[in-house]
């Protein structure tokens, strides 16, 4: 069912919109319009343009309570002041200890690239300080490829005035030190870049030899991390001990930035010196007249409910509202589109329908109670609509499971209460034998065609579409059509007398010009100019093309139900094939193999329910929502209850 909406707009001063929007809208559901849109006659009314002065704070609470633990804490209940003034004070207390983490970082980046170019020389065993020291002596700390490092050693190092001190080497590099005369110095610092050598820099300052200028760096490193994660703490404890304050800054701050963004939504006006605003929206009936009687005493709130959808600009947004068994079969329609405020809910049909066909295509007791069972606990776990829609239809399939006398494939357990799927024949004239599931599907889907040919015209009465209602292949003519062609049928097939010839000419002949015809007979009843594009052949080719793609239309939507039935048959006979390959003959349980029943029972009830499902789905999409269904709706997004719930 969809809600009944009432449109309402509301004016009070412009100094009590803070007050207004969180004394009232925050209570109800309300689907806001854009008043400068909906209030076009109204003259002299301007945007509502403000800043919000609160923005930094509000992101910056909502930033500190994600970093809060999540333990369930309640949030203290703070005025706007209060909480602005308590997010200023936790930032004043975070900056100085942002302060000293900058600090601290940064002299730990310092510590850690000077460790990184120490340590590749903690084998050497001589003090650093004198080596930068050396006058006469020039000295280079680097590295060189190990490929160009062996080729060194073998071919030029003998022939070179230096001393070379290998540090450290790993699979790509070693790192050294030489030593050279100083005259000598430009000569073989050529020859050791010519071998790739790449000069490092050891930095001054540290007394000692590397290994303990490193552990010395390696303190000092430790000790920055020790204060950044004592700084960090501090933080974390800081935050903690203000966490009801935070909890409720922010849901104060959260409230108040929602209100302030409804202003994109209002209007202004001034009357004498005053300046007031305007608020358009949509509520349900139940919603509107609540809050009517609410702001009743408030003097300074003035509250219109408009009695006529006509007068609005903007469409009705479309609020469903279901019984809860129903409730999770609204996915299938928000797939496929929301239902127009002014059209049929479909959730009940969709719901019984669904169920009843998965039922009947897939009709096994002890299956059948699986999904019912599985479905029911998953949706209690985790609130799935489609665990829920899993449950009801392994509902109907536990129903006809005993219908058909079938329980995890056995067909010999069980007495059939109607019939076996793959036993029961009906003998039809001019046709012969035929399975009667297949019969009582095509039979289930042409009653199901004409319902949604009564939903469309519902549906076009509503809308005052006049071609829909009287003309359209869903619309009276095609409803009499195929009413008169289905009654036909089920007359002869059951043996009984066909009415006189002249009553089948009227009841048949009568709707099918009225289809042909249905372009101008729409311009008649809606008073237009009717206009035949293309000249009166070209009309007639084109209408006889038409009808009979209507007529073919008719056979085919009514024979694609015969899947219902064959997909009853297909999963009796795919449980036989299981049977046979567990080795059961004749009833004989002591050579059944058991694991090849639960396998083959597993397999069938997650392949073919899942098939069944698809298939079913497809029916209710282009056998059912094609005749009668539009959704062109849309949703009903309420600031309020349920923007908070969100």
């Amino acid at each position: 069912m969809i809600e009944k909406m009432k449109f309402l707009s509301l004016t009070a001063p412009k100094t009590e919109f803070d007050r207004v929007v969180d004394t009232y809208l925050s209570k109800y559901e309300i689907h806001l319009e854009n008043a400068l849109s909906e209030l076009r006659s109204v003259k002299d009314l301007r945007p509502f343009v403000e800043t919000n002065p609160y923005r930094e704070e509000w992101k910056l609470a909502n930033e500190l309570v994600q970093s809060l633990s999540e333990n369930g804490a309640a949030g203290q209940e703070l005025g706007l002041d209060e909480a602005v003034d308590a997010v200023r004070s936790v930032r004043e207390a975070l900056s100085q200890i942002s302060s000293q983490e900058a600090a601290l970082k940064e002299q730990l980046d310092k510590l850690t690239d000077t460790y990184e170019q120490v340590a590749p020389f903690t084998q050497l065993n001589y003090d650093i300080s004198s080596i930068l020291h050396f006058r006469c002596i020039k000295f280079r700390f680097g590295r060189i490829s190990l490929e160009y490092f062996e080729k060194f050693q073998s071919f030029v190092y003998d022939a070179v005035d230096t001393i070379l001190f290998k540090c450290r080497e790993d699979e790509e590099y070693v790192w050294l030190v030489y030593f050279t005369p100083a005259p000598c110095a430009d000569k073989v610092d050529a020859i050791y870049a010519s071998m790739h050598f790449e000069r490092l820099f050891v930095p001054d300052g540290y007394e000692g030899t590397p290994k303990e200028a490193a552990d010395d760096l390696q303190k000092r490193i430790a000790s920055c991390k020790a204060s950044l994660e004592k700084l960090n703490q501090e933080r974390q404890a800081l935050l903690e001990s203000r966490k009801a304050v935070l909890l409720g800054a922010a849901g104060r701050l959260n409230r108040y930035t929602r209100n302030f963004d409804v202003r994109k939504l209002a209007a202004c006006t001034c009357h004498d010196d005053n300046t007031f605003f305007i608020l358009c929206g949509w509520m349900t009936e139940r919603d509107a007249a609540a809050f009517q009687q609410d702001s009743e005493s408030d003097k300074d709130l003035f509250l219109i409910l408009e009695p006529d959808h006509n007068d609005i600009l903007s469409k009705p947004p479309t609020k469903m509202r279901n019984p809860g068994i129903f409730r999770p079969f609204e996915m299938f329609i928000k797939m496929y589109g929301l239902p127009d405020y002014n059209e049929i809910d479909p959730t009940i049909l969709v719901a019984l329908t669904y169920s009843v066909f998965f039922g009947f295509m897939f009709g096994d007791a002890g299956q059948g109670l699986c999904l019912l069972i599985g479905g029911f606990l998953l949706y209690k776990a985790k609130k799935m609509s489609l665990a829920a829609i899993v449950s009801c239809c392994g509902f109907f399939s536990t129903i006809f499971g005993f219908l058909f006398g079938s329980i995890f494939g056995f067909e010999d357990i069980i007495e059939a209460i109607w019939l076996r799927p793959g036993q029961a024949m009906t003998t039809l004239p001019f046709i012969g034998k035929l399975n009667t599931v297949f019969v009582v599907a095509v039979a289930l889907g042409m009653g199901v065609i004409l319902l949604t040919m009564i939903l469309n015209i519902i549906n076009s009465i509503r809308v005052h579409d006049a071609e829909k209602t009287w003309f359209d292949t869903n619309g009276a003519a095609g409803l009499v059509f195929y009413g008169a062609l289905a009654s036909v049928i089920v007359l002869f097939m059951t043996g009984h007398p066909l009415p006189a010839g002249i009553v089948l000419a009227v009841m048949f002949g009568i709707p099918l010009l009225l289809m042909f015809f249905k372009e101008p007979l729409t311009a008649i009843a809606e008073k237009k100019a009717a206009a035949i594009e293309g000249g009166k052949g070209m009309f007639v080719v084109q209408g006889f093309f038409e009808l009979f793609e209507v007529l073919l239309s008719y056979f085919s939507n009514t024979i694609s139900f015969v899947r219902v039935g064959a997909f009853a048959v297909s999963h009796a006979a795919m449980m036989e094939v299981v049977l046979m390959l567990a080795g059961y003959e004749s009833g004989s349980a002591s050579s059944v193999n058991w694991l090849v029943v639960i396998l083959g029972n597993l397999f069938v009830c997650g392949m073919e329910g899942l098939i069944v499902g698809i298939q079913v789905l497809r029916l209710e999409y282009y056998e059912l929502f094609s005749r009668f269904y539009r959704g062109t709706g849309r949703a009903f997004k309420p600031y309020g209850r349920s923007s908070e719930a969100n």
